[in-house]
């Protein structure tokens, strides 16, 4: 399997590939490439609606410019434990951030996040991560705000004092809790809408529509989540 950076010929190829609609897993397997290589290339570079090989290529070269000033300094090595491959991590984190980004979140508020995913205690301190992704306390500070405004983390008080931000087991679950009350307020706010324009109006019809549209999401999201609660708290042992 070949490495090193996309060539500009095979970014063309992934531009034709998401043109026919092809999963990123066919287009990897027709450039003879790692799947996680084309998500990356791709969520990096607009996503598979604005991806474009010229502007993409470009793109990276002046990525590459950027970094090389900085490429003498050591990066820091975090230690890996369970066996587990540093190279193989450090790739799928990542994917895992590039993934995030593409679902909305801010770059640093993905890094954060994906950090606190693949560590094994699944929490951290703002200053070990500052410390494992080499960025200021206030860049931390900044995304862990965003993160919690999400219910995406928590915080907690550890023995020596210090603020501890955590992924837990129920994070998905508070996630989508929390998107199905955002879906409320849009209701509430459609039906004031209804009242304000007049029941038998076009416009008042249409808020109408939308509130009653986002009323079942948000009542179908709540229940799938409560009956789907538990399987957050399984473990690989406990499946038959």
């Amino acid at each position: 399997m070949p490495g090193g950076r996309l060539t500009q010929q095979e970014r063309q190829q992934i531009a034709l590939g998401l043109a026919d609609s092809l999963p990123y897993a066919e287009i990897a397997r027709r450039l003879d490439r790692p799947t996680s290589t084309i998500t990356r290339e791709v969520m990096r570079n607009g996503g598979p609606n604005a991806y474009r090989a010229d502007l993409a290529h470009r793109a990276t070269e002046r990525r590459a410019h950027r970094r090389r000033p900085a490429a003498a300094r050591p990066a820091e090595s975090a230690p890996q434990p369970h066996g587990r491959d540093a190279e193989a991590v450090a790739e799928y984190e990542e994917t895992l951030t590039t993934v995030l980004m593409g679902s909305g979140l801010p770059k640093m508020t993905a890094r954060v996040l994906t950090c606190l995913f693949t560590t094994d205690a699944g929490s951290l301190t703002a200053s070990e991560l500052a410390r494992r992704l080499q960025v200021s306390p206030a860049s931390v500070s900044k995304a862990i705000t965003f993160l919690e405004s999400q219910s995406l983390v928590r915080r907690e008080r550890d023995e020596r004092r210090r603020d501890r931000y955590i992924v837990d087991d129920e994070l998905f679950y508070q996630a989508t809790i929390a998107s199905a009350r955002a879906n409320d307020q849009l209701v509430a706010t459609a039906r004031q809408g209804v009242a304000v324009l007049g029941a038998h109006t076009p416009a008042a019809a249409r808020l109408e529509n939308v509130a009653r549209f986002l009323d079942f999401i948000s009542e179908s999201i709540t229940r799938a989540a409560e009956q789907a609660r538990e399987v957050l708290h399984t473990r690989p042992a406990d499946e038959s």
